[in-house]
């Protein structure tokens, strides 16, 4: 009997697969025991041609040249990871090898990973599939007890295939178009451009709001406060003039409470997280992006084993793990979940309907933790972070519902009614899991304390006033709103018919793309960050009017996805989904060829760039500006100042980097100014050794744009202390 051959999307992975199966004896790119082989991608290994493959005319960008719609879709090994490909081709040429296990990450783009290097190395034999949701050694052990056949996955792949070959049909014509058009590096997306729109229509919303500025009463008696209502409930008015003679009215006087409600209420506890909530979360608690977000999870899940698969749409779990929930609940008796986890073990049924639901659970089910027992020590900051949403989440909806007495009062005086609102707490219930900096609720709770009062009594009014406010202006996005905005575009269109078809369908994108799409936005400098805002660009304003009409559109990417979605169900045939999208295609770019719109570069500064000589642009990326020529061929860029994980010593908050050579400068908001040669001084004598800089220079140059000046000066620093 052969071996089989397991393949798995990355090394660490494959490593951790090669240590479950007994596979101890290492090769180049892979591991063997006496039954298999486990050997692994790096990512993709294979991908769609560049045009050039294609047509030798395809190599310039030229708008008489598009569309390019080439007939069949060819692949080819990208070059940085063809080494390992050879590997993975070799061994599966290799005689003993009898047949393959596919254990590419469970999801569709795991599956085109693993498709693709098949095809391209000529795989003909037996293949099955390893589907598991997490990665501990029990998951992996019954996992590989329960391989199932790979044509169960046909589909799937056929799915993720039509999403890459539509991307590149529809995603590059129109790129070029708009290159070629506007001469600027322009770049729009089925997905990309859609999501760039919310941001800028919120904008456009903002820049022509007018503020109005409206008026309340609030007065006070018997110890608490009550605010105005008119009869048809509402407590502001626009006339300041009524509200001043309600306020002189009560001045003084008497009020009698006409009404005292209680009722008894209660919240359910949430659902747990999938990772587009997960993302929000993190986004609202810690800041984190909704890459960093997907990174740590990919960590948590792979490496320390404690979480199960990230990339997952479902907010709960199926009949089939319920009996994995005692082991998952003893594995989280750490720390101060310890008692919560105690306690359910004693007194709840662990099988709620708050978290079993085999009806909407996809391909995974939700993220909860897994039965590994954590060291909370081996994770760093971010990691214990997010693993704390998680198991915080995971033991809420096991947990009661939160059960509460909400009070209403009813004053009336001199003719008009008051109200004000109290709670009592009778059940903590899951909330008790979450202490008061875990609130993720969107609204201030104003409920006060009131004291016990009767209808008719009569109380003395302390005090009135007259308040103010101004309707504030739409938010701008945060990457948690956004993403819900993702998830649920109907909200942002007026249109009936078309935010029908968008609660039919799937919104923007899927949770396992939405984090890369907001990176290439950020990326292509078409939106900032300013705080946890994203703010567009001149550059983003200008494209979602110069990109097609049609592509802006989040209702035609959203049947997109569905029809991907239905692709995958075996529900349509993929071939029909490209035709359309060729079609589609050069339809996009003859509206770019027809267009009279113009693009104008109002970030152009007067500095010639060295290679090519044509003025360069100034642009804030994620980390500080830059310098970038706008020459798609070029390619040029700068930094010019860096926000850097350098610390200022007066108020702690990061530092920029400016200048050049030997007078780069550290700047903070307060006013603080330090020479580079002086902060490297300060750290050497503040313990800091080389392992330190060495440290904070890797961590950095993962953070910052390429031409890192502080990284460069920190290496040269580092260089010299090593001779």
């Amino acid at each position: 009997m052969g071996k089989s051959l397991v393949l798995a999307e990355k090394p660490s992975v494959g490593r951790e697969l090669a240590r479950v199966l007994g596979c101890k004896r290492g090769g180049e790119g892979y591991m063997e025991g006496d039954r298999y082989v486990v050997t692994w991608a790096l990512g993709h290994l294979v991908t769609l041609a560049d045009p050039d493959v294609y047509e030798k005319k395809w190599e310039k960008w030229d708008m008489a040249d598009l569309p390019m719609l080439p007939q069949n879709m060819k692949l080819v090994v990208i070059g940085q990871t063809s080494r390992q490909f050879k590997v993975v081709q070799s061994l599966m040429k290799r005689g003993d090898i009898s047949d393959l296990i596919i254990a590419t990450d469970a999801g569709r783009e795991g599956e085109l990973v693993a498709r693709w290097i098949m095809i391209k190395a000529g795989w003909k034999k037996p293949t099955k599939r390893l589907w598991i949701s997490s990665q501990t050694d029990k998951a992996i052990k019954e996992g590989f007890a329960k391989l199932r056949p790979a044509a169960d996955y046909d589909n799937l792949f056929r799915s993720a295939q039509a999403r890459s070959e539509a991307d590149w049909i529809v995603g590059l014509n129109v790129t070029r178009a708009l290159t070629c058009r506007h001469n600027a590096q322009l770049s729009a997306g089925r997905v990309q451009t859609p999501t760039l729109a919310l941001i800028v229509d919120r904008e456009k919303e903002i820049r022509s709001f007018v503020p109005r500025e409206y008026y309340g009463v609030r007065l006070k008696a018997g110890g608490f406060c009550a605010s105005y209502r008119d009869k048809n409930n509402n407590a502001r008015s626009f006339d300041r003039s009524v509200m001043e003679r309600i306020a002189a009215a009560c001045e003084k006087g008497e009020c009698v409470l006409t009404q005292v409600r209680k009722m008894r209420r209660q919240t359910p506890p949430p659902a747990a997280y999938d990772l587009t909530e997960l993302q929000r979360d993190a986004n609202k608690k810690y800041a984190y992006s909704a890459k960093e977000t997907l990174n740590l999870m990919q960590s948590l899940y792979e490496q320390h084993k404690l979480l199960t698969y990230p990339r997952t749409d479902s907010r709960y779990i199926s009949d089939d793990v319920v009996p994995t929930l005692p082991d998952r609940l003893k594995a989280v008796m750490v720390d101060s979940y310890k008692p919560f986890a105690q306690e359910l073990m004693r007194n709840r049924p662990l099988k709620t309907k708050y978290l079993v639901n085999n009806a909407k659970v996809t391909d995974h089910h939700a993220i909860i933790p897994t039965e590994e027992s954590p060291d909370l020590w081996q994770l760093s900051g971010p990691e214990r972070n997010i693993y704390d949403l998680v198991v915080r989440r995971f033991l809420a909806v096991l947990m009661p519902p939160y059960e509460y007495e909400e009070v209403e009062l009813t004053l009336n005086c001199a003719g008009h009614n008051f109200t004000a609102k109290g709670k009592i707490v009778l059940n903590a219930g899951w909330k008790a899991v979450y202490d008061r900096n875990f609130s993720f609720d969107e609204e201030e709770d104003d409920s006060q304390s009131l004291p016990d009062v009767r209808q008719g009594q009569r109380l003395k009014v302390s005090s009135v006033q007259v308040t103010t406010g101004k309707t504030p202006p739409p938010p701008r996005y945060t990457e948690a709103t956004l993403l819900t905005a993702m998830e649920h575009p109907q909200t942002q269109v007026q249109d009936k018919e078309q935010r029908k078809i968008l609660e039919e369908t799937g919104g923007l994108g899927t949770p396992a793309t939405r984090a890369d799409i907001i990176e290439k936005l950020f990326s292509a400098f078409y939106i900032e960050r300013r705080g946890k805002e994203l703010v567009p660009t001149s550059k983003g304003m200008q494209l979602v009017e110069l990109a097609p009409k049609d592509l802006r559109s989040a209702t035609l990417t959203a049947k997109w996805e569905d029809r991907l979605s239905r692709i995958a169900k075996g529900q349509e045939r993929d071939f029909k989904f490209i035709e359309e999208m060729r079609s589609y295609a050069g339809k996009l770019v003859n509206d770019v060829k027809l267009s009279e719109a113009k693009y104008t570069h109002d970030n152009q500064t007067r500095k010639a760039c060295p290679d090519c000589g044509k003025f360069l642009l100034l642009v804030k990326g994620k980390k500080g500006e830059m310098l970038v020529c706008p020459d798609r061929e070029c390619g040029y860029r700068k930094s010019v100042t860096q926000t850097t994980n350098a610390r200022c010593p007066n108020c702690f908050k990061k530092m920029e980097l400016r200048g050049e050579g030997d007078n780069q400068m550290f700047a903070c908001v307060c006013g603080y100014r330090e020479k580079l040669s002086a902060f490297k001084e300060r750290r050497a004598s503040a313990g800091a050794g080389k392992r330190d800089v060495q440290n904070y220079l890797n961590n950095q140059k993962k953070e910052e744009p390429k031409n890192n000046a502080m990284a460069d000066a920190l290496a040269q620093w580092l260089a010299q202390n090593q001779k």
